[in-house]
């Protein structure tokens, strides 16, 4: 992928190949992923590929819940798992308003659970996070020391689990994205693709301002994560990470029909107000990343490059 070398410090790489040169002790260490089958899971599942210095576990609900601990650390125990990243997470925005019980005990019992069982266990924990843990009344780009207010049930379950993850495991490291999309699952891009195919118009909201990010991107920031430990350069905290720049949906939903080739389709602005939800979204969410920048040495794609990135993808697999 383009974003490799952008994303990658080639001087760290090769530090790490000269520190821990390859051997079977080295190959063993296990890294759980949770929610695997979600667009960042299986972004995760590609890339590992390329990471023969650990030994990943994929798993979703189906082989691994979550909210069970014992299960969790059977798990943990047998497989020799020195790292977790979590990507499991209850994202169904509108429905968690309806549905608090099943949103909290995925985002926060399930998360504090995580934490617990890999601080017991001598293991790092890598746990991915939201912007809607902000209320979006602010007008400067969030810092991760920022105040959080969210306004949602699926930020406020979102919040409980970052507070979970720092009362339990001190080895650990929240990143905190926004605006996710992928060339796997369901998600906004190929939504409007889709829905480009089919209608003359599209009505997407202009007034909510935001980071895109694509899920490769942050797939490969989580990896280099993984990387940095080894290193012995895991600094635990809060950090926020999207793709760079700002748009709307508006804007995004423009950019993904263009690069797409649908120059038919008229894509008018609207206000939130003519699009409501049962959830409130945050009207601002831009995040500043000089806290990951600057602690981890990346450099961070711009959204547009990143975007015809995934369209081509989706091109390419007939999307």
């Amino acid at each position: 992928m383009a974003v490799i070398f952008q994303i990658y410090n080639k001087t760290r790489v090769r530090e790490y190949a000269q520190q821990k040169p390859f051997s079977i002790e080295w190959a063993v260490k296990g890294v759980l992923v949770t929610g695997a089958n979600g667009q960042l899971g299986r972004e995760m599942r590609r890339l590992a590929l390329a990471h023969l210095q650990f030994r990943f576990f994929f798993t979703d609900v189906e082989e691994l819940d979550i909210t069970n601990k014992e299960a969790l650390t059977a798990f943990v125990k047998l497989h020799n798992v020195h790292y977790i990243i979590n990507c499991a997470a209850y994202t169904a925005v509108d429905k968690a308003e309806d549905d608090e019980g099943a949103c909290y005990r995925i985002n926060r019992d399930g998360t504090a659970l995580l934490a617990q069982v890999a601080n017991e266990n001598g293991a790092k924990l890598l746990h991915v996070s939201t912007d809607y843990v902000f209320d979006g009344e602010a007008t400067v780009p969030y810092r991760e020391e920022a105040p959080v207010n969210p306004k949602s049930v699926y930020g406020k379950s979102k919040l409980a689990g970052e507070e979970a993850v720092l009362a339990h495991c001190s080895d650990s490291i929240i990143v905190r994205t926004s605006w996710l999309y992928s060339s796997f699952g369901n998600n906004f891009v190929k939504t409007m693709i889709r829905l480009g195919k089919e209608r003359e118009q599209l009505l997407v909201v202009a007034d909510q301002m935001g980071c895109p990010t694509y899920a490769a991107d942050l797939a490969e920031v989580l990896l280099l994560l993984l990387t940095e430990a080894e290193l012995q350069n895991f600094v635990p905290g809060i950090y926020h990470f999207s793709d760079e720049g700002v748009c709307s949906w508006y804007d995004l939903a423009v950019a993904a029909l263009r690069l797409y080739g649908n120059h038919k389709t008229r894509v008018l602005p609207i206000a939130s107000e003519e699009y409501p939800s049962k959830a409130s979204r945050p009207r601002y969410s831009v995040f500043d990343k000089d806290k990951i920048k600057t602690t981890f040495e990346i450099a961070i794609p711009r959204w547009e490059e990143s975007l015809k990135e995934c369209i081509e993808e989706l091109k390419k697999e007939g999307y």
